[in-house]
């Protein structure tokens, strides 16, 4: 297990230098004089001077490269050319609020999705199965944003059930510990904001966990379906095992491989940021951070947070081909 995990890692290695080649190159690739273009027609040439002087972009293009991965390995992501703040520091709330809304988001879609597959698979052909697959159908088909409209008119509007913008409630803001709202109101045993905090993520969640629901869903259909023909599942079967002991401890095992990949899949696109459903509901995520960054030409802001969200994809990618071993031990042979 240990010299595969090893070599899983020296693998990464050069997925992580391409990552910083293409994030570096961002700047680089604005056509024309990119100081001048991120202050604008109007910016004198002392500014775009001192700007090229602070972004580096005065030097040779293998020193500013050789400088942007030293700073990369410090932990140094540059300045926020907006806010004027370190970007390391400013960006962990953000990140903090996509993975709370991912982990909701994913818990909900895994839950719903790998057992309306696995009972699909089990009633094979029967109302359930028909059901199940138009909603996921439904579910691949429908645009986000119109459910999370949809969501908040229902249940927000007129039915007045939860919030329908943000990650707490403005009138009664809590003091962040680790920027993970529910884990820092559990901390400070104030469980009336727990369950307010737990109100804002219901409507967003179910909004994000909708796509990923419909294919874990229809992937794990699939998958069980082709375990539960092979021969081992033939044999328990013949010596008169419980129907629900065959599919939850015999076939989900084995058919879990496919459904794993798009698991971890579906958790990095959603760790990407869901721009559209951040900005719906006013939740300050990733993706909000660096739509607000294009929107204010802010390209340091812009290229660290490109990097962030492929080193977190690259991470995820990394710990599914680990469990992939837990599930199937021929895997790292």
């Amino acid at each position: 297990m240990g010299s595969y995990i090893l070599r899983r890692l020296l693998m990464l290695i050069p997925v992580l230098i391409g990552m910083t080649i293409i994030t570096f190159s961002i700047v680089h690739l604005i056509p024309g004089n990119p100081a001048q273009v991120i202050l604008g027609e109007a910016a004198t040439q002392t500014a775009i001077e001192n700007l090229e002087e602070s972004l580096g972009l005065d030097k040779p293009v293998a020193v500013q490269y050789g400088a942007y991965v030293k700073d990369l390995l410090q932990a140094d992501l540059g300045t926020s050319l907006r806010t004027k703040a370190e970007i390391s520091k400013e960006i962990w709330p953000y990140l903090a609020a996509t993975f709370e809304l991912t982990f909701f988001a994913m818990l909900i879609a895994i839950f719903v999705g790998v057992n309306a597959g696995i009972i699909s698979a089990w009633k094979q052909n029967s109302w359930f199965d028909f059901l199940a697959m138009i909603v996921a159908l439904v579910g691949v088909s429908m645009p986000v944003f119109w459910l999370a409209l949809m969501e908040q008119w229902v249940f927000a509007q007129e039915l007045g059930w939860l919030p329908a913008h943000g990650r707490q409630s403005n009138r009664d803001p809590i003091e962040p510990i680790t920027y993970f709202y529910v884990i820092d109101t559990i901390i400070q045993r104030d469980f009336s904001q727990t369950i307010t905090m737990l109100k804002h993520l219901i409507l967003p969640s179910i909004a994000l966990a909708t796509i990923p629901m419909a294919i874990i869903a229809r992937m794990t259909r699939s998958s069980m379906l082709e375990v539960m023909k092979s021969d081992y599942i033939r044999t328990v079967r013949a010596k008169g095992s419980n129907q629900f002991l065959i599919i939850y401890k015999h076939a989900l095992k084995n058919a879990l491989i496919p459904v794993l990949t798009v698991i971890g899949l579906q958790t990095g696109v959603l760790l990407g940021g869901a721009i559209l459903t951040e900005t719906i509901f006013s939740w300050p995520g990733i993706g909000r951070y660096i739509f607000e960054a294009i929107s204010y030409r802010d390209y340091p802001v812009i290229q660290s947070g490109i990097l962030v969200i492929a080193f977190m994809f690259v991470i995820i990618n990394l710990l599914v081909d680990i469990l992939y071993t837990y599930i199937d031990p021929r895997i790292k042979y």
